[in-house]
C-alpha cells in the first residue's frame, strides 16, 4: 500500500528543518501528529528513517535514500497546485522592508484602515529577496530598487533624495558646514558611492577617511542620531527623525537616489479587490508626500 502523501509531506519537512517542532510548525500540525505520521510511514516501509540526537533528528541511511528520491517530487506537484490556492479580496498581505513600513507606511496605514475596514491587512516585513511564485500568499509588495523585476508589474510611487543630517547635538559642538567645509566634519559612510555623487555635484573636498561605515541605511541613520558623525540621509526613511528634531537637514540642497519607490504586484493579483483598493490609497498618499517634499 502507497504511504498517504502528507505522511511524505512531513518527513520531507523534518528531514529539511532537522527539528519535529519546527517542521510542525511550517505544517500547523502538533508535535505528537506529525510524530505520529513519521511512524506510520516508517512501519508501512518497515525502515527507520529518522535518529534523534540532542540538537533534533537526522536522516538514516535508508530516510537519506527516501528523502532524494521523493523532495523533488513533492516540491513539483506543490508548485504546480500554487496557483490554484483559494484567494480573498477581504485579505491583503503585502512584503516590504522594515525600514520603510517604520518611518513610512505604517504612520500612515491607519487612515487605510479605517476607510477600509472590511479588508484584513497583513504585512510581512524582510530583507530577504522575495519569490512571489513561492510565496504565493503574498499578494503585491513595497519595494525600493530601479523599477524593473522581472514577471512583476512596478508601479512608481516616488522618487528618494538624498541629503546631509546630523543630530542637533553634533551641530552644536562642532559648528554647522559649509558645502565647502563638510568634508572636514566626521562623516558617516564609505568612499565612492553615494558621497562622492554628492561631491561631485555640490563642491567640497571628500575627506579620505569615514568615521564609520553600516551595511543597512537605518543603522547609518541612527549613528548619526547617536551623534557619531553627518549621514547622507535618505529622506523617505529620515523624515520621522527630522520630525522629531532627532536629525536635522544641513543643507537645502538634495541629490536624487538612483532608486525610487514601487509597488509591484505579480500577475495574479491584478484582479485583487482589496489590492485595488490599497494600490489607490498608496497613490493618492505617494502623491501627497512627494508634493510635501517640494
Amino acid at each position: 500500500m502507497r504511504p498517504p502523501l502528507h505522511a511524505l509531506q512531513g518527513f520531507v519537512a523534518t528531514a529539511r528543518l532537522g527539528n519535529l517542532s519546527r517542521a510542525a510548525e511550517s505544517m500547523h500540525l502538533t508535535i505528537s501528529a506529525l510524530s505520529h505520521q513519521i511512524r506510520g510511514l516508517e512501519e508501512r516501509l518497515g525502515q527507520r528513517l529518522f535518529i534523534r540526537n540532542p540538537r533534533g533528528v537526522e536522516l538514516t541511511a535508508d530516510g537519506q535514500r527516501l528523502f532524494d528520491r521523493v523532495a523533488d517530487h513533492l516540491d513539483a506537484i506543490d508548485q504546480a497546485l500554487r496557483p490554484f490556492g483559494a484567494r480573498r479580496d477581504d485579505v491583503l498581505t503585502l512584503t516590504l522592508m522594515p525600514s520603510f513600513a517604520t518611518s513610512w507606511l505604517v504612520p500612515r496605514l491607519p487612515k487605510f484602515v479605517a476607510a477600509n475596514p472590511q479588508i484584513e491587512i497583513h504585512l510581512s516585513s524582510t530583507i530577504n529577496v522575495v519569490d512571489f511564485e513561492r510565496d504565493t500568499e503574498l499578494d503585491a509588495g513595497l519595494r525600493y530598487g530601479p523599477g524593473h523585476w522581472p514577471g512583476l508589474d512596478a508601479v512608481h510611487l516616488f522618487d528618494d533624495w538624498l541629503t546631509p543630517m546630523a543630530s542637533p547635538a553634533l551641530v552644536e559642538r562642532l559648528g554647522h558646514p559649509t558645502l565647502e567645509t563638510l568634508g572636514d566634519f566626521p562623516l558617516l559612510g564609505a568612499p565612492g558611492g553615494r558621497w562622492s555623487n554628492w561631491f561631485a555635484r555640490f563642491g567640497g573636498q571628500a575627506p579620505k577617511r569615514y568615521v564609520a561605515n553600516f551595511d543597512d541605511s537605518e543603522t547609518l541613520h541612527r549613528a548619526a542620531v547617536e551623534g557619531m558623525g553627518i549621514v547622507l540621509g535618505r529622506l523617505t526613511l529620515a523624515w520621522p527623525l527630522i520630525d522629531s528634531q532627532r536629525l536635522t537637514r544641513l543643507f537645502d540642497e538634495k541629490l536624487k537616489s538612483d532608486f525610487s519607490h514601487y509597488l509591484v504586484v505579480p500577475p495574479r493579483s491584478r484582479s485583487h479587490q482589496g489590492l485595488a483598493r490599497f494600490q489607490a490609497w498608496v497613490l493618492e498618499e505617494a502623491e501627497a508626500y512627494t508634493s510635501a517634499q517640494t
